[in-house]
């Protein structure tokens, strides 16, 4: 059975003290990374005015500068549907500051964790997503994304380009803090039920990160190396997503809310979203021995700590 990232990042191939670099300041695994940092992990969030993924220069000169252990590339430019009217931009941030990143790790001949997505996908396939199927990205955001993953491995050998999907966390806006805020002034919702994933929470994806880092750092193995997926166990619809927050929520004292369940159709975006964004993530627990929990697992404590903030 796998053990889970927590344990094995304090189990195997100790390091007495790990610096890290991670790009991005406030995003939801970068939270996620400096609140599930132990003691001996130093983590060093860089962002804007510092750092802007867009200029190289800026890359170069702020990650030269930390004389860290290990690099995770966490920022990048998420808004999928505004990045159909601004494909340009989005591709300097997730294509151009992807190499930036992979420029520099080379230079400092340091490992370097680079988070992708399922969006790289057309979501045609009729199973979990490997890692060695073809992409097909039918979104600007998507494209941008796999423009990044292509220049990282074209730059840079010592890679872990780790795809995931559909993240949630208590901070920074995701689908569940809009389910929660829209419950409290509706009793039904309407959400998408034809759209299937892997619903992952930023702490977990903290705590996988940690994990490979601390494994990369020690050990130069290229097996360690290359593509990965890494998304919450279990899958779901959007509506079945929804209607397990819900549920959660009742648990705290909310009002019960209804899930219509709908059709893509019904809810047109700016940017498709693939029918299918399901991840196997088998080669992440052979090679590393990490599987992320199941999504409900982490969805009770989440739903939670949102309830609490709000008082």
């Amino acid at each position: 059975m796998a053990k889970s990232a927590r344990r094995i990042l304090g189990e195997i191939f100790a390091v007495s003290h790990l610096r890290i670099v991670v790009t991005g300041l406030t995003g939801q695994v970068v939270s996620a990374l400096i609140e599930r940092a132990s003691d001996d992990v130093e983590l060093i969030a860089l962002g804007r005015p510092r750092l802007d993924l867009s200029v190289r220069e800026a890359v170069l000169a702020a990650l030269r500068a930390t004389h860290c252990d290990a690099i995770v590339n966490a920022a990048a430019y998420t808004a999928v549907d505004k990045a159909e009217s601004e494909p340009d931009v989005a591709l300097r941030v997730n294509g151009d500051g992807a190499c930036y990143v992979a420029e520099i790790a080379a230079e400092l001949r340091k490992p370097l964790l680079h988070l992708s997505t399922d969006y790289v996908f057309d979501g045609k396939l009729d199973r979990p997503y490997r890692e060695d199927d073809p992409t097909g990205p039918t979104s600007a955001y998507g494209r941008s994304k796999l423009v990044g993953e292509q220049k990282i491995a074209q730059t840079h050998d010592n890679h872990a380009i780790l795809r995931t999907a559909w993240v949630y966390s208590p901070s920074g806006a995701n689908f569940v803090r809009t389910m929660l805020r829209l419950g409290q002034s509706r009793d039904e919702v309407g959400v998408v039920a034809d759209q299937l994933g892997n619903p992952t929470s930023a702490l977990d994806i903290a705590d996988a990160v940690l994990a490979i880092a601390r494994r990369m750092v020690a050990d130069p193995s290229p097996a360690l190396r290359g593509l990965f997926h890494m998304a919450g166990g279990g899958e779901a619809s959007w509506a079945d997503f929804a209607e397990a927050i819900f549920a959660e929520g009742q648990k705290h004292g909310r009002a019960p809310v209804r899930v219509n369940r709908i059709g893509t159709k019904d809810y047109p975006t700016p940017a498709p979203r693939p029918a299918n964004s399901r991840l196997d993530c088998g080669k992440l627990q052979k090679i590393y021995g990490v599987a992320l929990p199941h999504w409900r697992e982490s969805l009770a404590p989440c739903v939670a700590r949102l309830l609490a903030a709000q008082g």
